[in-house]
């Protein structure tokens, strides 16, 4: 999984980014370049198209969605088995809300930016289980004439 949030675990307000940090975008296109990226409907079309380099798939309950060089699927293990399929070796899952909720319990790897803000959030990030998750890198970020708040990348992973 991929996501900023902030100290609320907060995510989006009206199906948009509560904030504009251009070191998170550039992480998150290095990450996510020339792998699938799995998302929501909403989020899907709070991008409104398809990201160059990345094979994505969007996640809906409307068969009949359909989106000209993007996958579709009913459910995360229908992604999960069409980015299988296809030889990925790290899906991405981009959000939204209940699309995390629903991959939290199988995700193995989270990409965290933490934004040192609270927002007024409408989307969040489920809570998770400290006890499920240890940090293997981290790395801290100052607010500065680019960043309006500062904020810190963690990598977790699922503790086997």
């Amino acid at each position: 999984m991929i996501v900023a949030m902030d100290r609320n675990r907060g995510i989006g307000v009206g199906n948009q980014l509560p904030w504009r940090l251009s070191d998170d975008m550039k992480r998150f296109r290095e990450l996510t370049m020339g792998h699938h990226l799995l998302v929501g409907r909403k989020t899907f079309e709070s991008i409104g198209r398809p990201l160059p380099g990345r094979q994505m798939i969007v996640l809906t309950r409307d068969p009949s969605f359909r989106v000209e060089g993007c996958a579709t699927a009913g459910s995360i293990l229908e992604g999960m088995a069409i980015a299988r399929s296809r030889d990925e070796t790290e899906l991405f899952i981009g959000g939204g809300g209940e699309i995390y909720r629903q991959a939290l319990n199988i995700a193995d790897r989270i990409y965290l930016t933490l934004v040192e803000t609270e927002v007024e959030a409408d989307a969040f990030f489920p809570e998770m289980s400290n006890e499920a998750w240890v940090e293997i890198d981290s790395i801290h970020h100052p607010a500065d004439e680019n960043h309006q708040y500062s904020f810190t990348f963690k990598t977790l992973v699922r503790k086997t």
